[in-house]
């Protein structure tokens, strides 16, 4: 099996591990195009299905143009099934209502059908249309839902919001509900949620990293005992007190910061023997 860090081709996300949820700022087309090809492209090399479902300012011909311009052969993974492309609103609305259960069934059918085509996994990228409408607070509440759904699950998100319309309390909510957020302006990139102080993530145990390199390849707390030959309810406890000293909301999170971080890297850290 491939490992569990996925290239993601945007340089400011770089690798990120399964189950990753980020969101992006954008300040033009332009500026969204130039993020969901690369990150599509490198789906598609990596033996992922991918499904983008675009709206506003974006219709569906001209996301598929402009994928089908900067991704090779596009159109034949069009044809194969291996990239989807559906409207924004169909997918997330069904007859103008939203539903949190049908949406996350429907990633859940999504991913199951992917993987059992022998796919590694699934990414998949939503463009926000909801925002200063009434599905305001259904999205929000859908955002928070989705890290929890990912934990654990071969797929990653990529959801992308237009600056235009976002205003401050709303980038600030939206940012939260997220792993990771970041903005590109004119193709300039910023961090929108700074990183968790220096200090707090340098405390981290050599246990604890040796712990959280393991979650990023994928491993499950139960297989991470049996590697390292402690007990299940150690790793959670290690675990957990990386969570805390990472401002994180789970393991993914805690992941996803300590590889930003430069806290765990691709090479497995020198093992030492804490209980």
């Amino acid at each position: 099996m491939s490992t569990a860090l996925r290239r993601t081709g945007v340089n400011v996300l770089g690798d990120m591990p399964w189950g990753s949820h980020v969101c992006m700022f954008y300040e033009s087309k332009e500026d969204l195009l130039d993020t969901i090809a690369p990150y599509f492209k490198s789906g598609l090399e990596s033996n992922e299905f991918c499904l983008w479902a675009p709206s506003d300012p974006l219709t569906l011909e001209e996301a598929r143009t402009a994928l089908t311009q900067r991704v090779p052969d596009f159109e034949r993974h069009l044809t194969t099934g291996t990239m989807e492309i559906l409207s924004g609103r169909d997918w997330y609305l069904k007859r103008g209502q939203f539903d949190l259960d049908r949406i996350t069934a429907a990633w859940d059918e999504k991913l199951r059908r992917a993987l059992a085509k022998g796919y590694e996994g699934m990414r998949a990228s939503g463009n926000a249309f909801w925002l200063s409408t009434n599905h305001w607070k259904d999205f929000c509440d859908y955002e928070y839902a989705v890290n929890k759904w990912l934990e654990g699950q071969r797929m990653t998100i990529l959801c992308t919001y237009p600056i235009a319309v976002s205003g401050a309390a709303e980038v600030l909510e939206v940012a939260r509900a997220h792993q990771l957020a970041v903005a590109r302006r004119n193709g300039d990139w910023h961090l929108v949620e700074p990183a968790p102080a220096t200090a707090k993530s340098h405390s981290l145990t050599p246990r604890e990293r040796e712990i959280l390199w393991w979650a990023a390849q994928g491993k499950s707390a139960w297989e991470i005992g049996e590697i390292l030959n402690i007990t299940k309810r150690t790793v959670d406890a290690h675990t957990q007190h990386a969570i805390q000293k990472l401002d994180a909301v789970n393991r993914t999170q805690a992941v996803a910061i300590a590889l930003r971080e430069r806290l765990i890297s691709k090479d497995p850290p020198p093992a030492k023997e804490e209980k």
